[in-house]
């Protein structure tokens, strides 16, 4: 048995960086291992920040033990979390690294905690590259690479822009798991009497709404002649991250306001299994990507995939097998959606989604992670 402590986002922080730090806890104390999480009491400061709220509602997960005592922009925090950690001697430190603007802290924390000569640090990188890049980037991503031993990637994308960072360190490479705590798909009936909306053919857009997601594409797909004689709406599901008024302009002028659903909100945690079993097809028309958890929430929920082949995205849905990739064009985006209408593929590729699945384990990430750790 190993004692392993993860440091990144955790309850009472929101998202899919979140869940999946907590899921990966479960799965090694489901093996037998010592866990801890020591999440954020500041993760990003109000001014950095462009959604609404950083936090979650309801109460703590009872079966895991986090601690809130790391503050991303207070350096006493940072010194006094190294040197608590660093006295435990955990067999493994596992950091979660997605931005550049962590790098100061988890990289001190990293570090000090590296005197005990005892603890691995290991990182998981859900980015390298930022997708909005901003200058010093760099030479922030390599101040916390330094600091690590090893690391593992959820694509070969981030595997190989992580090699500009370290060509020496080991580095594992492991898809990402499926988002398996949604519960359950329901039925679609019940489904649409949940969201209130009427039987019809829906796509998704899900997720926070930033530039590289691409969501103008998708709408200007949706003005295709096809799709418009096909009655086929969009359901927009997901908090904006920046002015909505490029997506507004769009729905005006494609005339698209009786064909798009604007659910402009953060989703909360049991309302996420509404919105895909409502959807015959999930959209990702995203410019750049490393993976994308929206990918493995579907997957989840069985429901095929239109993504750009940007970035790992194509590494996750073998095309025309459970879903399309196609090029980052608004055309290309809405040709995949009248193909698979037009020759009804939704039953074949669910049957595929259900076989390929099996590859994205909480338990495969979780051994990938022990296995370049060396213990």
């Amino acid at each position: 048995m190993a004692y392993i402590v993860l440091v990144g986002p955790a309850y009472p922080f929101r998202g899919g960086i979140a869940a999946s730090t907590e899921s990966l806890a479960r799965t090694w104390q489901q093996m037998g291992h010592q866990v801890e999480i020591y999440t954020f009491t500041t993760q990003y400061p109000a001014i950095l920040f462009p959604g609404k709220s950083q936090l979650v509602d309801g109460p703590p997960p009872q079966d895991l033990t986090i601690h809130q005592e790391l503050s991303s922009i207070n350096p006493f925090t940072w010194i006094s979390l190294g040197y608590k950690i660093r006295k435990k001697k955990p067999d493994v430190v596992l950091f979660r690294y997605w931005l550049p603007f962590m790098s100061p802290s988890l990289g001190t924390v990293a570090r000090i905690i590296k005197g005990n000569k005892h603890t691995k640090v290991v990182a998981l990188t859900d980015n390298i590259v930022p997708h909005e890049k901003r200058p010093g980037d760099k030479e922030l991503t390599r101040f916390f690479v330094d600091a690590c031993d090893a690391f593992v990637t959820m694509s070969a994308t981030v595997q190989e822009e992580l090699k500009q960072f370290s060509k020496t360190k080991p580095i594992a490479c492991q898809g990402h798991p499926i988002y398996d705590t949604y519960g359950p798909k329901v039925e679609r009936a019940e489904a649409l009497k949940a969201l209130n909306l009427p039987d019809g053919k829906y796509l998704l857009f899900f997720g926070f709404i930033r530039p590289y997601k691409g969501l103008d594409l998708l709408l200007e797909a949706m003005q295709d002649s096809r799709l418009r004689q096909r009655g086929i709406k969009l359901i927009v599901a997901g908090e904006f991250y920046e002015s909505p008024d490029l997506y507004t302009q769009l729905i005006e002028e494609g005339n698209l306001q009786n064909r798009v659903i604007l659910a402009t909100e953060y989703i909360p945690h049991e309302k996420v299994k509404d919105y895909f079993s409502v959807a015959d097809l999930v959209v990702q028309p995203y410019r750049d990507a490393s993976q994308s958890g929206v990918t493995q929430i579907a997957y989840h929920f069985e429901v095929p995939m239109i993504v750009t082949n940007v970035g790992g995205l194509s590494e996750m849905i073998p095309d025309q097998k459970v879903g399309y990739v196609v090029a980052v064009d608004p055309n290309a985006i809405a040709d995949a959606i009248e193909r698979f209408y037009k020759e009804n593929k939704a039953s074949d590729m669910i049957l595929n989604i259900k076989e390929e699945k099996q590859k994205y384990t909480w338990e495969a990430l979780a051994d990938a992670i022990i296995d370049v750790a060396g213990i």
